[in-house]
């Protein structure tokens, strides 16, 4: 079975620097982790490669430092590692973001289980994934809670997180999943994955050596963009009332009274007895 993973690295949510000219983050210099989600993501599929066998291929886009992030999940159990780095990546809005690493997965080979992040800490849209599969022609489910099994005759059950419960499915492969953190619980880096991500070879990979549409990539191909960005005003006005329980609503209901807010009365003429 041909498994892959998409991670993304983000900057640390404590220390975000925006660039004042394209609006968008600057991640050079910037300390970075594995976006939260995508280490789920991770975590299943080596998983799923310890009880059906196979491999697993990290995937991510991004500066030359996102190695180190493709490193760490090596270390975590994963076979191999590609990166995608091109100054004509940069700036990619999810729809550009989404183009490229399926020509990435393309370039891979393809994938029987694509495993993604419900979404990503920094952008929280859960746009990617769809939209990797939109490009490769395959089915994709959203908020993946548990893989059930996957059947000989190549199909994947599988449990859907909804507000109200789930909903279980089964689907032909290959197929793309988003999953959320109900999934499982990441491991921890042995000794021997670290001494091994550090003498692994992170394949990397840039516009040319890809089949790509140079117009689809990058700020020319992002048809949204961040017009302005600021720091929302702190709120003003507003009264606090002191004393205890009994006397601040009273004060409250006096101050609703002298604005002309009254509260409807209940009982028996209303009919709520």
């Amino acid at each position: 079975m041909n498994i892959v993973v998409c991670i993304k690295q983000v900057p640390d949510t404590t220390n975000i620097k925006i660039n004042p000219e394209t609006n968008t983050l600057i991640r050079t210099g910037v300390e970075s982790i594995i976006n939260p989600f995508d280490m789920y993501a991770l975590e299943e599929g080596i998983r799923l490669k310890e009880k059906h066998g196979g491999t697993v291929t990290a995937l991510s886009m991004g500066p030359p430092q996102v190695e180190e992030s493709l490193r760490e999940a090596i270390s975590l159990g994963i076979d191999d590692a590609c990166l995608l780095s091109d100054r004509a990546f940069a700036g990619a809005d999810t729809l550009a973001t989404a183009y490229t690493l399926a020509a990435g997965i393309r370039k891979l080979g393809g994938a029987d289980i694509i495993l993604m992040g419900r979404q990503a800490i920094d952008g929280d849209t859960g746009q990617v994934g769809p939209g990797v599969a939109e490009n490769l022609g395959i089915t994709h489910v959203t908020d993946i809670r548990k893989i059930e099994q996957i059947d000989e005759d190549g199909t994947i059950i599988v449990e859907r997180l909804l507000e109200d419960g789930y909903v279980r499915l089964k689907i032909k492969l290959p197929v793309l999943l988003t999953v959320v953190k109900e999934i499982n619980e990441p491991r921890l880096p042995s000794l021997r994955g670290k001494l091994a991500a550090k003498k692994k070879e992170i394949v990397t990979w840039v516009e040319e050596d890809l089949e790509i549409d140079s117009e689809r990539i990058g700020l020319v191909g992002s048809p949204t963009f961040v017009k302005k960005i600021f720091t929302p005003p702190k709120p003003s006005g507003g009264k606090i009332f002191q004393g205890d329980t009994r006397e601040a609503v009273a004060s409250l209901l006096e101050e609703l009274k002298k604005a002309g807010i009254t509260a409807g009365k209940k009982g028996s003429e209303d009919g709520n007895n």
